[in-house]
C-alpha cells in the first residue's frame, strides 16, 4: 500500500506539472496573439499569470513584457486610470526588483505627474543597478535639482556662516538652553551643532522626504541617529506630546531666502512660540535660560539701496521700440511677473534674486543703504503685527544720477548678541540678493537730490516693495516719517509734487499689458538674434520665390516695390495664393513669425499658447498694419495637440520650421533631433530648418567657485560631520544659467569645437567625439564650460556666449581636478545622447 500510495502522488504531481504547462503555453500563445492585435491590457495579464506559474521564464520573456507593460501603462495614462498604472507597476516591480529599466519607467510617470520625491527613489534605484543606463541618470539629474535646491551646496561649503551658527548655538545651550527644535532641519547640521554643545533633548523637522531621508541617514553616519529625534512634518503640525513631549527652550532655524520671510519664518515662528516654545524671558529680569524660550535668530534688520543695472534692465523692460522692422511702441505694455505680482491678490513671489557682485555689467548704487525693516524673532507681538500692518512709504535720496532700474534688499541676521550674517552685495557670502525691478514708468532717469520712493509691507508671507517712482528735487517731498499719509503744507504743494511724481502709468487704461518671464522679455530686447532670423529668413523667401523682390516689400505700402496690401487683395482669402508657409515653434512668446510677414507674401504661424500672448501678438500685428490673415496660431488649427509638427493644409508643406534647439539655461532642448528629423519630412523643396545646424564650444578652467556650488567638499567646510557623502549623491555634473563673462574663473586652454548637431544632414551628425584640447596655462582642470554657434545657414549664426544674448551658458564641473602644465594636452570624450551632452577628461 506504500508503495500505491507513493505512485499515486507521483502520478498526481505529473498531472499537475503537465496541466501547468499546458496553460503556460497557452497563457503565451494568447499574450502573443493579444501583442498582434494591439490588446495590451490582456497581453499584460496573460504575461503575468505566466510569470507567477512559470517563474524560471523570467528571462526568457523579459524583453517582451517591458514592451508589454510600458505600452500598457500608456493606455492607461491616457484614459486617467492613474492607480491602475501604478498598480501594473507594483506587480512588474515584485516580478523583477532589480530591473533598472521599470524602475525607470515608474520614476517617469510618477514625475510627469509631479510625484517628485518618489520620482527620485525609482530614478536613483536604477542609476545604482546600472550607473551606465543614460536615461536614468539623465532622469535623476534632472529631478535632483528640483528636490536638492543647488544652494544647500553653497551653504554647507560656507565655513564662516557654519561656524557662526555653531557659536550661536553652544553659547545658548551653555546658558541653559538644554532642549532644542530645529525647523526645517535640511541635512540636520544645526541639530548636530546643538548635539554637540551639549543639548539633552533635540528634535528636527522636514517636510521635504527627500532631504528627511538624507537628514536620517547624515544623523546616523554620525553616530546620533539616538540622540537627535528627526520628524517628517512641517512644523506647524507638530503637536506636543504626540510628536515632541513638552515645550523646547531653543528654536533654530534657517528658513530664510534671499528677502528673509519667503521661506515662511514668520509663520513657523509665530506657531513655535504660541505651541512649542517656553514663554520668553521677562524683560530685566534674569532667570535661568533653560526657564524661558528663545530663537536663533534673534532679529534681522533688512536693508535697501536703488541701483542701475543694465543686465536687471534688460531681463525686465522692453528698451526697444523697434525690432528688426516690427514696431513694438505704443502697441502693448510688457511686465515680467514681479511688476504683477505687486498687484496680485495671488502669492506671487514679488522678487527676482541676482549675486550682484557676479552680475554681468556690474551695477552702480543710486542711493546710499538704507534701513528698511528691523524684526525681533523673539518678541510674539512683533511678529504677529508685522504682517498686519499696514503698508509705508520709504523715501531714498538719490546721491548718484543714472537709471533708476531696481531696489535691491539684502539683510543682516543677528543670531546673539555676539554673533551675525550679513548677505550685503558688498561681503563675501553664499548669499544672494533680493531684487525689485522697476518697471512702468514714464522716465527711469534720476538726478543727484531727487528721491525714490516706495511702498513696503509684509505680505503672504514675503516682504514686498511696490510703487517704486521717482520724485524730482524739485517737488521737496518729505516721505521719511513712512507715514501712511502724506503731510503736505498746502494744496499748491500737493499739485506740484504729484506733476512731478513718476507714476507707474505708461499710457491709458486702454493699453493691453502682457506679462513675460524675464528670460522672454531679454529674449525681446536680443537685437542681433532678430535681427539674424530677418536675414536669414529673408534669404530663404527670396530662393523659393526669386520673382518676389522681398527686400522692397513692405506690408505698410511704403516700399518701393510690391505693396503686399494691393497684392493680397487679389485673392479671395485676403492671402497671396502662393504665400510660403512659415511655422515657429520655438518656447515662450516670439514675434518671429511677424518678421517673417514683413518679408513678404507669407503665412506666418506662431505656436504660443497663452491668450495674452496670442492678445499681444494681434495689437503689435495690428499695429505694422498687418493683414489678419497672414499670422495665425497654429495650435488652435490642430486637432491633437501634442503632435505640433505636421503639415500646413493637406496639399501644402512649410517652407521655414524655426525649432527652439537651446535652452536660455544654457542646455540642449529636449528632443530636438528627433523634432528635425520630422521637420525634414514637412519641407517642401528648398526649405530650410532654423537653425540649420549648431557647433558646441568649450574650454577647459580652473574655477573654485564651481566646485564650491556642485558639491561639499569633504569634512572641513562642514567643521568635521559627515554631510558630504550623503548630498553629494545629488550632484549634478552640470552647472546651468552660468554668466561666462563674470564667472570666477581661470581660463587653461583656448576655445575648441567639440561637436556639431546639424538639423538638415544628420549624416554629419556622430554620437561621441574625441577632442583634443591643448593646455595654454598651468593649473588645475576643475570645469568645461560650454556654448553654441548657432548656424541659420552659412552666413548667419549666433553666439549665444555673448554678453548681449538672452541664452546663458552652462559648465560640466568634473570630479577630481586635473593638475595640468603649459604644453600638456588633454583629450575630451564628447556624448550627445538623447539632446544631453556628456564630456569627460580621458587621462
Amino acid at each position: 500500500m506504500p508503495n500505491s500510495n507513493a505512485k499515486l502522488h507521483s502520478n498526481h504531481r505529473a498531472g499537475r506539472e503537465a496541466s501547468r504547462r499546458e496553460l503556460v503555453s497557452r497563457s503565451l500563445q494568447s499574450a502573443q496573439h493579444c501583442l498582434e492585435n494591439q490588446d495590451f491590457g490582456t497581453a499584460y495579464a496573460h504575461y503575468l499569470l505566466v510569470l507567477n506559474l512559470a517563474p524560471e521564464l523570467k528571462t526568457t520573456v523579459k524583453e517582451t513584457f517591458q514592451f508589454t507593460l510600458f505600452k500598457w501603462a500608456e493606455e492607461l495614462d491616457s484614459l486617467a486610470r492613474i492607480q491602475d498604472l501604478f498598480n501594473c507597476y507594483e506587480q512588474a516591480l515584485e516580478l523583477y526588483p532589480n530591473d533598472e529599466v521599470i524602475c525607470n519607467s515608474m520614476g517617469e510617470h510618477l514625475f510627469r505627474m509631479g510625484f517628485r520625491d518618489e520620482a527620485a527613489g525609482y530614478f536613483h534605484k536604477a542609476v545604482k543597478l546600472n550607473p551606465d543606463f543614460a536615461d536614468a541618470r539623465e532622469n535623476f539629474y534632472r529631478v535632483a535639482n528640483w528636490l536638492v535646491e543647488r544652494w544647500h551646496f553653497i551653504m554647507l561649503n560656507d565655513a564662516k556662516r557654519n561656524l557662526t551658527y555653531l557659536r550661536a548655538i553652544e553659547s545658548a545651550v551653555r546658558s541653559g538652553s538644554r532642549s532644542v527644535l530645529d525647523i526645517g532641519t535640511g541635512t540636520g547640521i544645526l541639530s548636530m551643532f546643538a548635539k554637540k554643545a551639549g543639548a539633552s533633548f533635540v528634535y528636527a523637522c522636514e517636510l521635504s522626504k527627500t532631504m528627511y531621508e538624507l537628514a536620517c541617514d547624515v544623523v546616523a553616519a554620525n553616530n546620533m541617529e539616538r540622540e537627535i529625534k528627526l520628524l517628517h512634518l512641517k512644523s506647524l503640525d507638530i503637536e506636543i506630546p504626540k510628536h515632541i513631549p513638552e515645550r523646547v527652550s531653543l528654536v533654530v532655524t534657517e528658513t530664510v531666502d534671499a528677502g528673509l520671510f519667503g521661506e515662511g519664518i514668520v509663520e513657523s515662528l509665530i506657531h513655535a512660540w504660541e505651541h512649542l516654545l517656553l514663554q520668553p524671558k521677562p524683560k530685566n529680569q534674569d532667570i535661568s535660560a533653560g526657564h524661558y524660550g528663545r530663537v536663533i535668530p534673534a532679529s534681522a534688520t533688512i536693508f535697501g539701496m536703488a541701483v542701475e543695472c543694465k543686465e536687471i534692465r534688460r531681463h525686465h523692460r522692453v528698451g526697444m521700440q523697434e525690432v528688426a522692422g516690427v514696431c513694438l511702441s505704443n502697441s502693448v505694455q510688457f511686465f515680467s511677473p514681479t511688476y504683477a505680482a505687486a498687484g496680485s491678490e495671488e502669492t506671487v513671489e514679488p522678487y527676482t534674486t541676482e549675486k550682484l557682485s557676479r552680475i554681468p555689467g556690474g551695477y552702480r548704487a543710486l542711493t546710499e543703504p538704507c534701513q528698511v525693516l528691523t524684526v525681533d524673532f523673539n518678541d510674539l507681538q512683533e511678529l504677529k503685527s508685522l504682517a498686519a500692518r499696514k503698508p509705508w512709504k520709504l523715501s531714498l535720496p538719490v546721491t548718484e544720477g543714472g537709471i533708476l532700474d531696481a531696489v535691491v534688499v539684502w539683510f543682516v541676521l543677528q543670531l546673539d548678541e555676539e554673533h551675525s550674517l550679513s548677505t550685503s552685495p558688498s561681503e563675501e557670502t553664499c548669499w544672494e540678493q533680493a531684487v525689485y525691478p522697476v518697471q512702468g514708468l514714464l522716465d527711469y532717469s534720476v538726478k543727484t537730490g531727487d528721491s525714490v520712493m516706495m511702498e513696503v509691507c509684509c505680505q503672504d508671507c514675503y516682504l514686498k516693495i511696490q510703487k517704486i517712482s521717482s520724485l524730482p528735487s524739485e517737488c521737496g517731498m518729505d516721505f521719511s516719517d513712512r507715514d501712511d499719509t502724506l503731510s503736505l503744507g498746502n494744496e499748491a504743494e500737493l499739485c506740484n509734487a504729484l506733476a512731478g511724481l513718476q507714476t507707474s502709468t505708461k499710457q491709458d487704461g486702454s493699453t493691453p499689458v502682457c506679462v513675460l518671464e524675464s528670460t522672454e522679455i531679454a529674449l525681446l530686447n536680443d537685437t542681433a538674434y532678430h535681427e539674424c532670423f530677418k536675414a536669414a529668413m529673408s534669404k530663404v523667401l527670396l530662393s523659393l520665390n526669386p520673382s518676389k523682390d522681398l527686400h522692397s516689400m513692405d506690408v505698410d505700402g511704403h516700399g518701393s516695390g510690391i505693396n503686399l496690401q494691393e497684392n493680397q487683395s487679389t485673392s479671395s482669402l485676403g492671402v497671396d495664393p502662393d504665400a510660403l508657409y512659415i511655422l515657429d515653434v520655438s518656447e515662450g512668446f516670439s514675434i518671429l513669425p511677424i518678421i517673417a510677414g514683413k518679408l513678404g507674401p507669407v503665412r506666418a504661424y506662431s505656436s504660443v499658447e497663452k491668450d495674452q500672448h496670442q492678445a499681444a501678438l494681434h495689437v503689435i500685428a495690428e499695429a505694422n498694419h498687418f493683414p489678419k490673415e497672414t499670422l495665425e496660431f497654429w495650435l488652435s488649427h490642430l486637432e491633437e495637440e501634442s503632435v505640433v509638427l505636421q503639415r500646413p493644409k493637406s496639399d501644402k508643406l512649410w517652407s521655414i520650421i524655426i525649432l527652439d534647439v537651446i535652452e536660455t539655461s544654457g542646455l540642449i532642448q529636449q528632443e530636438v533631433m528627433e523634432k528635425a528629423a520630422i521637420s525634414r519630412c514637412l519641407l517642401h523643396s528648398g526649405g530650410k530648418i532654423f537653425p540649420q545646424y549648431v557647433l558646441v564650444y568649450g574650454m577647459l578652467v580652473e574655477s573654485e567657485s564651481l566646485l564650491l556650488e556642485s558639491a561639499v567638499q569633504g569634512t572641513e567646510p562642514t567643521l568635521g560631520f559627515n554631510i558630504a557623502p550623503f548630498i553629494n549623491q545629488f550632484k549634478v555634473p552640470v552647472r546651468v544659467y552660468l554668466d561666462l563673462s563674470t564667472l570666477p574663473c581661470v581660463p587653461l586652454s583656448k576655445p575648441a569645437e567639440l561637436l556639431r548637431l546639424d538639423l538638415m544632414s544628420p549624416l554629419q551628425n556622430s554620437p561621441s567625439r574625441e577632442v583634443k584640447v591643448q593646455i595654454c596655462k598651468s593649473g588645475r582642470v576643475t570645469a568645461i564650460p560650454f556654448w553654441y554657434h548657432i548656424h541659420l545657414d552659412e552666413e548667419h549664426s549666433l553666439d549665444t556666449s555673448d554678453e548681449s544674448s538672452h541664452w546663458k551658458q552652462a559648465a560640466v564641473v568634473l570630479d577630481e581636478p586635473i593638475p595640468v602644465q603649459v604644453g600638456d594636452e588633454l583629450v575630451l570624450d564628447v556624448q550627445h545622447h538623447k539632446s544631453n551632452i556628456s564630456i569627460t577628461v580621458k587621462r
